[in-house]
């Protein structure tokens, strides 16, 4: 039985990944190919599967000229580098790893807040400059975040923590036909 050709239009970051794509099938890596039309018009029948990142995926040319073209599979997040409606027309299955960074991305977001808020930066550069030995450093303010999640509505509110505006703002913002959940930091 004739092996199943997957050609990785990236180089290969992950040692295991292409470790287990050779273990399992013919992998060819385009990348490092030369003379790609000439590879392409040699190999093209035995290529059912292209494996790439949001580098390098699967064009319009490049699904053309592959006519037993099964699946295309990203190992990243985005989808721009494969042409969607080209694999749509030809019954092409696409893959990818959507929401992998998600949660990474949301702490990242809340620490950037934290530090800008607080202005971490600027505190950094103050003491490592030597400048704390001539003076204290100018204190920041208690901030409040209010992050809003509902299924029509994503919003934050920055203010200066009291608690009459606190009071306030729920007050003006929470109905009995809203469901909110509420993330006080």
């Amino acid at each position: 039985m004739e092996s199943i050709g997957v050609l990785m239009t990236c180089p290969p970051f992950d040692p295991y990944l292409v470790e287990q794509l050779e273990k399992r099938f013919t992998l060819f890596k385009f990348h490092s190919i030369p003379d790609k039309a000439h590879f392409l018009n040699s190999n093209k029948a035995s290529i059912r599967a292209v494996v790439g990142n949001a580098s390098a995926g699967a064009d319009a040319q490049l699904i053309h000229q592959l006519p037993n073209l099964e699946i295309v599979s990203s190992f990243s997040v985005g989808l721009d580098k494969i042409d969607l409606a080209k694999c749509r027309e030809r019954g092409i299955r696409v893959t990818n790893t959507p929401d992998v960074l998600t949660d990474d991305v949301a702490d990242l977001a809340i620490g950037l807040m934290l530090a800008v808020l607080r202005r971490l930066c600027p505190s950094d550069r103050y003491v490592r400059s030597g400048q704390w030995k001539r003076g204290d450093y100018k204190l920041t303010t208690k901030v409040c975040f209010f992050f809003f999640f509902s299924s029509y509505y994503y919003s934050a509110l920055v203010f200066r923590f009291d608690f009459l505006s606190f009071l306030l703002f729920l007050f003006c913002f929470v109905s009995d036909e809203c469901f909110w959940d509420v993330l006080i930091i």
